[in-house]
């Protein structure tokens, strides 16, 4: 065996891989950097960025990476075979005392499986790996030779894809090209692989993964439940209002008529204490009264921002499919939604979750199901929005207060009960599962809300 030979093997190999890189890198390369480094005057990258946006050129530019890898191989294979074992299988006869035919198999299945084994590595994995670790580097650096790649093979390109597109029909598929498309689920992961390599902090995370699913929540996950609302009955005298208005966090309040699900609109606190101050009196509340919007409390986070914004509004009453009302839902729930909770100096904190010593924590019933997920070590799933509302609906009924209980692995007690709902419950996390940590504040207690 000559040097010749080892350097056409070498270079065949090389082939291999640059094809196989550059194929990986195309798939794995960022595009906002492309388009920074083309900005910038890249040529390459500008050239390489117009076949990224391309369905079609990409779909060539692939094709020509699966052509150049499956040329590579195959004449590596057959040149092997005509030079390495054709010398092999003498030196085989002598050494093994042979006959002929045994000599030359057994150097066809030697050199088989030395360049097999060559190919997997220096062709396949270690190019790989390098276009995986460094993409725009290994795209731009396989551009060139890819470029002439796609105008060399560019009949063979034509004649295989017509081929696949004529073998596809009577499977009434419709080949669409290369995509840079990614599912949310995909996405999520990006975001937690970028969180795990140190690009992203954790607070980065925790809000970009909260802005990639806010269009999956609904209104009825976000608002205020109607038993939490404060509102003021239409005929109630101007002094109580101006006390409930005054004792008020919010802006604005509803106003209903004898129930709540008869809403009649908001009162402004400004105006009240404005008219108050004026006039040294109130006129009858509904004087006062402003309309206010309604929504389902099916519809979802990204719909009601637009709403708001259509609306010119920041708060509506929420009612279900019968005309009932649910409870009120404003800009800032979506804000929390985004942010967490963003906090408010007229309102009083609430206890949200308070871990004990022995391990067990106890919930309120209004907390979400998925906030409530990293305290449960578990995830519950199904149309209720809150810990109650998921209790009542697997167990179809109201529990007793001090009953103990299993959901899906998660055992835990009713605590508290209130008239109508379950207000709050100790769970014991299940085993495997870590809890949030504990923030700054009370020694045995974390706001998570």
């Amino acid at each position: 065996m000559t040097a010749t030979v080892l350097v056409v093997l070498a270079f065949l190999l090389a082939v291999n891989a640059l094809y196989v890189a550059a194929e990986f890198a195309a798939v794995a390369v960022q595009r906002p950097q492309l388009a920074a480094l083309a900005k910038a005057g890249n040529r390459r990258a500008t050239g390489l960025l117009a076949v990224l946006e391309n369905g079609v050129e990409l779909d060539r530019y692939i094709a020509a990476c699966q052509i150049g890898i499956t040329l590579s191989s195959l004449v590596a294979g057959a040149y092997g075979q005509a030079t390495v074992a054709l010398a092999l299988g003498p030196e085989l006869e002598v050494w093994l005392e042979v006959d002929a035919a045994t000599g030359h198999s057994l150097a066809f299945t030697i050199v088989l499986l030395a360049l097999t084994g060559l190919q997997v590595v220096v062709g396949e994995l270690i190019p790989k790996s390098l276009a995986l670790q460094f993409p725009e580097q290994t795209a731009l650096f396989t551009y060139i030779p890819m470029r002439w790649s796609v105008s060399v093979y560019g009949p063979f390109i034509w004649l295989l894809n017509g081929s696949a597109l004529v073998m596809l029909k009577p499977l009434r598929v419709t080949p669409g090209g290369h995509q840079h498309a990614h599912s949310l689920a995909e996405i999520g992961m990006l975001l937690d692989q970028s969180r795990r390599g140190g690009k992203l902090s954790e607070a980065a995370h925790r809000r970009l993964e909260r802005g990639l699913y806010l269009s999956g929540r609904t209104v009825r996950q976000m608002m205020t439940p109607r038993q939490d609302m404060v509102a003021i009955e239409a005929s109630t005298p101007a002094s109580e209002v101006l006390e409930q208005v005054l004792k008020s966090p919010y802006s604005r309040v509803p106003v209903y008529k004898e129930t709540l699900d008869e809403v009649l609109g908001a009162v402004s606190a400004k105006m009240v204490l404005r008219t108050y101050a004026t006039k040294g009196e109130l006129p009858e509340l509904a004087r006062l009264v402003q309309p206010m919007p309604f929504v389902p409390e099916s519809l979802r986070a990204h719909r009601l921002v637009r709403f708001f914004q259509e609306q010119r509004a920041s708060k509506a009453i929420v009612v279900n499919e019968f005309g009932g009302v649910q409870g009120i839902v404003s800009i800032e729930d979506v804000l929390i939604e985004l942010f967490g909770d963003i906090g408010d100096e007229l309102k009083q904190p609430e206890l949200a979750a308070v871990a004990r010593p022995d391990g067990t924590v106890r919930l309120p019933g209004w907390m979400g199901v998925e906030e409530a997920q990293a305290w449960l070590g578990a995830r519950w799933q199904g149309p209720a929005a809150t810990i109650a509302g998921y209790i009542i609906e697997e167990l179809g009924r109201l529990p007793n207060e001090g009953e103990s209980l299993e959901l899906h692995g998660v055992r835990f007690r009713i605590d508290e009960m209130g008239p109508t709902t379950v207000r709050w419950v100790v769970v014991h996390p299940r085993v495997g599962s870590e809890p949030p940590p504990i923030l700054e504040g009370s020694p045995a207690s974390t706001e998570v809300k």
